[in-house]
C-alpha cells in the first residue's frame, strides 16, 4: 500500500526485515527441537542462534535470489554466511519452503490482527462516547432517503457501535482461525520431520499446529480471514455513507471537522467537502477487493501449487495496512465530528407533523375505523403536507372524519415527540449493558 494510506506499525509487520526475522526464528526453533530429539547435533542448533542479533541484509538475499530464483534458498544461503556453512548444514532439515512461508504468513496475520483488534476497540470507544452524548438528540429517521419517523442521533451512533462490536467478535474469531503453523515437510506427511518439531515451533511462535496440512496450510482459513476484513470495511462504509449524507448542504445535520486553514475546493472557496469519509468509502472498496482472490486461493492443485502465492504477497499487506489506516481515520472523524441538533429539528419540521402519520393511523384503527379507511383518511391529509407544506395536525383537525373518530384532543395527543423516544434507554441498555 502507498505511504499515503499507511501507518508505520502495520507496515513494519510486512517489511522484508520482519519477514526474514520470522523465517530465522522458525528455522532456529526447528533446529532446537531436532537437537533435543537427537536428529541433529546440539552444537549445530546452538550455532544457528549466533545470528540472533544479526540484521539480515535484504539486498544480499535479493542478490542470491537473482541466481537461485528461490527466495527461501536465498535466505538459507545468506544465513549460512553468518552461521558458517558446516554449522548451518542441518538448518531446514526435513522441511519444505511452505513450512517457512506459510507459518511466517500466519505469524504476520496474527500480529496484524492484534493491531486491528485494538483499532476496532478505539473506534467503538469513540462511537459509544458520541452515542451517550447524543442519546436524546432527536432527528428524523429516513427510509429510502425519505423522512420516516423520529429517532435520535444517539441511536444512530449506538447501532454503529453494535455493528462494530459484532465485527470485533468476528475479527477475534478470524485471528484464532489463522493462528496455525505447519512444519510437516514435503506433502505434509512428516516423513522427514517429526510432528514434535512442529509442536515446538508453533508453541514458540504463539501458534497451534495445523491438524492436517498438505504442503501448505489450507487456504479456507485465509479466505475466512480476508472475508472478515471485507465485512469490517463494509461496516465502515455504512458509517461514512451516513456522515456524508448528513453533511450535504440541504441536510447538514452533522459534518466532518474543518480545520483552520483547510481548503475545500481549488475553484470554490466556500466548499466544505466530506473528503475524509469519501476517502474511507474508497478505502473500503480496496479492502473488499481482496476477498474474492482469497476465496479463489482455496482451490489448489492436489497437495499444493503456488497460484495463491503472488496473490497473498499483495493482498495480505494491502488489506491489513489499508484497514488499519482506515479504522484510525474513521475514529478521528467520529471523535471530532460536528453535530447540529437545531438543523435536525428544522429538517423534521420541513413538512410539519408529517412524521406522526403512523401514530394517527394506528389510533384510527384502535378507534374502530377499518385499516383501509384509516389509511385513506391519513394519506389524503399527508399528501397536502407534501404538496403545500401545510401543517399536518391542522389538516387533520379540519378533517371531519378524523375528528369524528379521534376528537380534537385525541388528534393533538398524537403529536407528542416523546412517544418516539420512550424506549431509547431500553435500547441503550441492550447495546451497552444495563
Amino acid at each position: 500500500m502507498i505511504p499515503r494510506y499507511s501507518r508505520p506499525e502495520m507496515v513494519a509487520i510486512w517489511s522484508p526485515e520482519t519477514k526474514f526475522r520470522i523465517w530465522y526464528e522458525i528455522e532456529a526453533h526447528a533446529c532446537d527441537a531436532m537437537a533435543k530429539m537427537g536428529t541433529i547435533p546440539q552444537a549445530n542448533a546452538d550455532a544457528v542462534w549466533k545470528a540472533k542479533d544479526v540484521e539480515f541484509d535484504v539486498a544480499r538475499i535479493d542478490e542470491i535470489e537473482a541466481v537461485t530464483k528461490h527466495d527461501v534458498i536465498a535466505f538459507l544461503t545468506h544465513l549460512a554466511e553468518h552461521v558458517g556453512s558446516d554449522e548451518a548444514r542441518f538448518v531446514h532439515q526435513g522441511m519444505t519452503s511452505s513450512d517457512v512461508l506459510d507459518t511466517c504468513l500466519n505469524v504476520q496475520l496474527v500480529r496484524a490482527s492484534d493491531i486491528l483488534i485494538e483499532d476496532l476497540k478505539g473506534l467503538m470507544a469513540a462511537l459509544k462516547k458520541r452515542a451517550l452524548e447524543h442519546k436524546d438528540t432527536v432527528r428524523v429517521g429516513r427510509s429510502h432517503g425519505i423522512h420516516a419517523e423520529p429517532t435520535t442521533m444517539g441511536l444512530t451512533f449506538a447501532r454503529f457501535y453494535a455493528e462494530m462490536d459484532r465485527n470485533l467478535t468476528r475479527l477475534q474469531a478470524a485471528r484464532e482461525e489463522i493462528s496455525t503453523g505447519a512444519i510437516s515437510g514435503a506433502i505434509g506427511t512428516f516423513a522427514n520431520v517429526d510432528p514434535a518439531v512442529e509442536e515446538h515451533v508453533c508453541k514458540k511462535l504463539g501458534l497451534k499446529p495445523e491438524p492436517i496440512s498438505t504442503q501448505v496450510i489450507p487456504r479456507d482459513r485465509h479466505a475466512m480471514f480476508f472475508s472478515v476484513l471485507g465485512v469490517i470495511a463494509s461496516s465502515m462504509e455504512n458509517i461514512v455513507i451516513e456522515i456524508r449524507h448528513m453533511q450535504r448542504t440541504e441536510v447538514l445535520e452533522g459534518a466532518e471537522f474543518f480545520s483552520m486553514g483547510q481548503k475545500g475546493s481549488s475553484a470554490m472557496p466556500h466548499k466544505k467537502n466530506p473528503i475524509l469519509t469519501e476517502n474511507l468509502t474508497g478505502l473500503a472498496r480496496l479492502v473488499r477487493m481482496t476477498v474474492i482472490p482469497a476465496m479463489e486461493n482455496v482451490a489448489l492443485w492436489h497437495e499444493r501449487d503456488i497460484s495463491h502465492s503472488s496473490v497473498e504477497r499483495t493482498i495480505a499487506p494491502d488489506a491489513t495496512i489499508t484497514l488499519n489506516f482506515a479504522l484510525k481515520r474513521l475514529t478521528g472523524v467520529i471523535e471530532k465530528m460536528l453535530i447540529f441538533p437545531e438543523n435536525m429539528l428544522d429538517n423534521m419540521n420541513k413538512f410539519p407533523g408529517l412524521v406522526m402519520s403512523q401514530r394517527v393511523l394506528l389510533a384510527l384503527t384502535q378507534a374502530g375505523v377499518s385499516r383501509e379507511d384509516a389509511y385513506s383518511m391519513v394519506q389524503r391529509n399527508a399528501l397536502k403536507v407534501w404538496e403545500h407544506r401545510v401543517d399536518f395536525q391542522e389538516e387533520l383537525l379540519a378533517d371531519k372524519d378524523v375528528v369524528a373518530a379521534l376528537g380534537e384532543d385525541g388528534i393533538k395527543q398524537k403529536f407528542n415527540m416523546d412517544y418516539h423516544t420512550k424506549h431509547v434507554d431500553t435500547i441503550f441498555a441492550r447495546v451497552f449493558g444495563g
